[in-house]
């Protein structure tokens, strides 16, 4: 959210177990509705190739989750 403050448009990447208090945590910093993709919770046991896979697939969906939030702030 530093990184939208300063205009430069940014998302989130989280487990899972971290999107609700990541929702909550944007919304007290004044970023409701703030882009933030989710991967499976945890990823301290994935491997490499999972890992990769994650981000592959968190990957495509990032385009979107730009263009709505900031969609979404300026109206």
């Amino acid at each position: 959210m530093t990184a939208e403050r300063l205009g430069i448009p940014a998302i989130g990447v989280m487990t899972e177990r971290f999107a609700s208090a990541a929702e909550l945590m944007a919304r007290v910093l004044g970023f409701p509705g703030y882009g933030f993709a989710t991967i499976a919770h945890p990823i301290s046991s994935a491997t490499d190739a999972e890992l990769r896979a994650m981000a592959a697939a968190v990957i495509v969906r990032v385009p979107a989750l730009l263009i709505h939030y900031r969609q979404s702030s300026i109206t």
